[in-house]
């Protein structure tokens, strides 16, 4: 019976963890859909519209950490617009809040990657929970 239960204990573990593999919070985002998806360790848990560069700009493909977290950033480049909710994960490229939000859904930025105010909080918090070496951010067209 102790081993049935020590065995029934290790399948729980491994399925409640998802797959060894996974980081414990992935965002990827698709430029040709501009949506966001959100893992918790392999599991989806959110679908959300993002926008991202705009004719003219570009939000680099790739995979990336995170490099920095800031609860409130301004940016010093484009008018001190705000950026709430800011994950950094390439120079001065975020996943961050913003107030356009008629135009998620459709490239509108300068190359960050907006969000609705709400779902960058919970994204923010996601990471600051999981630690930057945790997490990935994978984007792609």
């Amino acid at each position: 019976m102790r081993q049935l239960l020590a065995a029934t204990a290790v399948v729980m573990t491994v399925l409640m963890a998802g797959p060894a593999h996974a980081a414990a919070v992935e965002a990827r985002i698709d430029l040709s859909d501009q949506r966001m998806r959100v893992y918790q360790y392999g599991f989806l848990r959110y679908t959300w519209p993002v926008s991202t560069a705009r004719r003219g700009y570009v939000t680099p493909v790739g995979s990336y950490r995170p490099q920095r977290l800031e609860k409130m950033w301004y940016s010093r480049k484009y008018h001190m617009s705000p950026m709430p909710h800011s994950v950094f994960f390439r120079g001065g490229y975020a996943i961050h809040g913003t107030n356009a939000v008629k135009h998620l859904g459709s490239p509108a930025s300068h190359g960050c990657v907006r969000l609705l105010p709400a779902n960058a909080a919970t994204f923010y918090s996601l990471v600051k929970s999981a630690g930057n070496g945790n997490v990935k951010i994978t984007i792609t067209r």
